[in-house]
C-alpha cells in the first residue's frame, strides 16, 4: 500500500507514461534494517527512491562517520545522483534503518532519460534544494550551537522522521551522527535528564 501511494506520487510529478518507462527498467527490492545499500568507493549502478521505511547517508573518516541526511519515502540520494552522472566513485554511505523499500533506477538508463524527458530533473533539484537548506543547518549547528542544543534537535529530528517517541538508539550511534565521542554524548545525555528533558530508558530515549 505504501509502496502504490509512493508510485502515484511519482506519477503525478513525471506522468504515467515516463513513470511506465521508469518502471519496466526499474527493479523494487526490500531492505531489512541496518542493510548497506550503497558503500564508499563504489561505483553507482542504481539510484534508489524510497517507497518506504528510511535510509541513513553518512561520510565515515577511519571510525569517525558524520550524518549527512535521511532519505525518506519519496526521496532519493543526491550524492549517488551526482556520482552517477559524472561517472565518479560514491563518496558515502548509505544504510537501511528500518525495513525499506526501493527503487532502484539503472544509472545508464537514467543518463539517458535525463536527456530524453528532461521533466524527471525535478525530483533531483528538489533534492539538491533540500540537501543544501539542511547542509546550512548542519554548518550553522556545528559553529553555533552547544552540543545538548544540538543533541536535543537531534532528537526532535528522528521523532519527527520516525514519528517514534521514545526513539531506539544507542549513545554510540548518536555521537557517529553528530561527529563527538560515545562518552561525551552520554555525559550530555545524563544532564539533559537531570534538567527533566529527556529519560533514558534500556535501549532508547525519550524526548519530553
Amino acid at each position: 500500500m505504501k509502496n502504490s501511494l509512493a508510485i502515484e506520487k511519482l506519477s503525478n510529478l513525471y506522468g504515467s507514461e515516463l513513470m511506465n518507462i521508469i518502471l519496466e527498467a526499474s527493479v523494487i527490492n526490500e531492505f531489512p534494517p541496518n542493510t548497506e545499500i550503497i558503500r564508499e568507493g563504489q561505483y553507482i549502478k542504481v539510484i534508489p527512491i524510497v517507497l518506504s521505511g528510511l535510509v541513513k547517508v553518512f561520510t565515515a573518516e577511519k571510525d569517525k562517520e558524520l550524518l549527512l541526511y535521511y532519505i525518506q519515502p519519496g526521496e532519493s540520494c543526491i550524492m549517488s545522483f551526482s556520482a552517477c552522472l559524472k561517472r565518479e566513485r560514491s563518496r558515502i554511505f548509505a544504510i537501511t534503518k528500518e525495513k525499506t523499500s526501493a527503487l532502484l533506477i539503472p544509472a545508464d538508463k537514467l543518463r539517458q532519460w535525463i536527456l530524453e524527458h528532461p521533466v524527471i530533473n525535478q525530483l533531483f533539484y528538489q533534492q539538491y534544494d533540500l540537501r543544501y537548506t539542511e547542509m546550512i543547518d548542519t554548518i550553522h549547528h556545528l559553529l553555533f550551537d552547544k552540543l545538548d542544543k544540538r543533541l536535543l534537535d537531534y532528537l526532535k529530528e528522528k521523532i519527527s522522521i520516525t514519528g517514534k517517541n521514545p526513539v531506539k538508539i544507542s549513545h554510540k550511534e548518536i555521537a557517529n551522527d553528530l561527529g563527538s565521542s560515545r562518552e561525551v554524548i552520554s555525559r550530555v545525555i545524563k544532564k539533559l535528564e537531570s534538567h527533566q528533558k529527556v529519560k533514558q530508558h534500556h535501549d532508547s530515549i525519550e524526548l519530553f
